[in-house]
């Protein structure tokens, strides 16, 4: 039986994905997408979508768009990343954005509500590892941290049957954020790399969207998951996943760089309560993943990369 499902940010990465999933599934499914970060050729056309272009931090087009669709199901996957300095626009959008999102959810009686969460949450300096959901939330390494943790803040808040997902490293087709991209398009035009001394958690977008669609189903308590495929990788390992999908010669002896102060060595979330309450695993090899990323990126190409971190000085 369908349902109808809403996905704020639902033409960018995550968002994308999660829309031809449920579409694929017979849901009815509306996105809202200003568009800031996302690409407009990441929804094809379907019978069963219909794309509203504007931003949640709009009062009037959130209660409009509500009150129109009458939400069974609305996924938060709408985020302001952009620019690292504009501490403004990220308040305004995922702050302020949120709040208009969940008090419209509560007036409408959405049913579930999905939120994503960054485990930059945790903050630069986690205190331990892998990081289990007990940890202290301390967001003030970043503009996009604490904006995105007041978020979850008010969805903590709300009477809404809610889950939050504190998500990894999230790469894949569609993705224009993170170091794979911007490896991409630096080996492809002849631009030396380097890569950081550091580890992070990598997870697939195909792997996540299966935890995803069951808490969209309802599975999952009320409160806060983690998705994550529970290893860490050394930043050179995907940067020689990269130069081993593209096919690249002479570019295996990469720069790496100390991290700097504000930089940890390793940020691994641990995925036992997901394991559990999902009966999930994330099954993709790092290698497998890369390619399937370079393939999207070969076909549609990468014109432009986003940060929500800021980054020391590239070598030109």
């Amino acid at each position: 039986m369908s349902r109808n499902v809403l996905i704020t940010g639902g033409a960018g990465f995550i968002g994308s994905h999660l829309a031809e999933r449920l579409l694929a599934g017979g849901d009815l499914v509306l996105v809202v997408d200003n568009y800031a970060t996302a690409r407009r050729d990441s929804l094809p056309s379907h019978p069963h979508l219909r794309v509203v272009e504007g931003s949640i931090a709009d009062p009037d087009l959130v209660e409009r768009v509500w009150a129109g669709f009458r939400p069974e199901v609305v996924v938060h996957a709408a985020a302001s990343y952009k620019d690292p300095h504009n501490w403004a626009e990220d308040s305004r959008t995922n702050a302020v954005g949120t709040a208009l999102v969940i008090q419209a959810s509560q007036r409408h009686e959405v049913r579930r509500f999905v939120y994503f969460q960054t485990a930059l949450c945790y903050g630069l300096h986690p205190l331990e590892q892998p990081i289990t959901l007990q940890h202290p939330l301390r967001p003030e390494g970043s503009s996009y941290a604490i904006s995105k943790t007041a978020g979850e803040y008010y969805v903590r808040q709300s009477s809404l049957n809610y889950v939050s997902f504190r998500l990894a490293n999230v790469y894949g087709p569609r993705n224009l954020s993170g170091p794979l991209p911007t490896f991409f398009q630096r080996l492809t035009s002849g631009k030396a790399c380097f890569v950081m001394d550091t580890r992070r958690d990598f997870l697939f977008i195909e792997d996540m969207l299966p935890v995803v669609v069951q808490a969209v189903d309802g599975r999952g308590e009320r409160g806060v998951y983690h998705i994550s495929s529970g290893r860490d990788f050394a930043i050179k390992e995907l940067y020689t996943a990269t130069v081993k999908a593209l096919g690249v010669t002479g570019a295996d002896d990469v720069e790496v760089r100390p991290r700097g102060a504000d930089d940890v060595y390793s940020i691994l979330l641990d995925p036992s309560k997901t394991n559990r309450d999902f009966g999930w695993q994330a099954p993709t090899p790092l290698e497998a993943g890369v390619q399937a990323a370079i393939a999207w990126y070969r076909q549609y190409g990468v014109s432009q990369t986003f940060t929500h971190l800021t980054l020391p000085d590239e070598k030109a």
